[in-house]
């Protein structure tokens, strides 16, 4: 069984990945990459090290010493995978967007990231043609292939356009993604608290003077795509662990899920950040085993 995790050339979210990839492959399952251009990606590297986030982080001699940065980072059980993924031959030669075959795989998971270069991948055309495939093209059995997006990603599918109904491939689907609080609270510590000289770090997309706050926030531009509001998913008051979910500082775990939000519709499954990550990749790995292959 083989799995398509296509990537930017640069500056994707480390825990999306690598989690995914180690639970994946540990579950016997081959995951392949892809880039627009078949170079390797990289990550974020302050997502990696932190360095970077702290109001001293543009300083040399200083930006070592991290309070925010080891706050925000990627936690050390995502800083394990990603250097495990880095002796991974499909990750150092990832495939071409334009090389690749929908029946060659089970599955699908897009991947985010939050930093400006993560545009080529949110806007490529070529990707989103590959999504849409995924989306509408049954498998040998009459299945849909299971397709997983977290974060970022949820855009990539968000900005899909069906080639049967002109509209969003999320349309009429139940989805969730990067939330405006998680990602307003993320913007607001780094601009106010930290990192002063780049205030809109965690702002993939910036709203125009006329435009409402929050715009181009992933949860307002995926519920344009959807067929109502309501469709987008956050975690109801009524949860279990309500605050663990929401609070952005709790983080799930293998066989730990309490702080994940995940939502299931059909074969399409959707995340919000790096703290739902292990959940979402159990989820998506039941779903390849559910449905046949090709």
């Amino acid at each position: 069984m083989r799995v398509l995790v296509p990537l930017p050339q640069a500056d994707f979210d480390p825990s999306e990945v690598a989690i995914p990839w180690l639970l994946l492959r540990n579950a016997g399952i081959h995951v392949d990459f892809a880039t627009a251009d078949g170079q390797r990606s990289h990550a974020d590297p302050i997502m990696l090290s932190g360095e970077g986030l702290d109001p001293w982080g543009c300083i040399p001699g200083l930006k070592k010493i991290r309070v925010l940065g080891l706050m925000l980072r990627a936690d050390r059980y995502a800083r394990a995978a990603y250097r495990e993924l880095l002796s991974d031959a499909d990750f150092l030669h990832p495939k071409r967007f334009d090389e690749l075959q929908l029946q060659q795989y089970s599955g699908l998971l897009l991947p985010g990231g939050h930093s400006k270069k993560m545009r080529p991948y949110l806007e490529s055309p070529q990707l989103q043609q590959l999504v849409a495939e995924f989306f509408e093209t049954l498998d040998t059995h009459g299945q849909h292939r299971p397709v997983a997006a977290v974060c970022h990603g949820v855009l990539v599918a968000a900005r899909t356009i069906s080639g049967k109904t002109g509209r969003s491939v999320l349309y009429g689907k139940k989805t969730t993604a990067l939330t405006w609080k998680l990602e307003h609270t993320a913007w607001t510590l780094t601009r106010y608290f930290g990192r002063f000289w780049d205030p809109d770090y965690y702002r993939t997309y910036q709203e125009a003077a006329h435009e409402a706050a929050g715009y181009w926030g992933v949860e307002q531009e995926v519920k344009r795509a959807l067929a109502q509001d309501s469709d987008f998913l956050d975690v109801p008051k009524s949860a279990r662990h309500y605050f663990l979910k929401t609070s952005g500082l709790a983080r799930d775990r293998l066989n730990q899920p309490a702080p994940a939000w995940v939502v299931n519709d059909r074969n399409y499954l959707s995340a919000r950040w790096p703290g739902d990550i292990h959940t979402l990749a159990q989820h998506f790995i039941d779903a390849l085993y559910h449905y046949h292959p090709e």
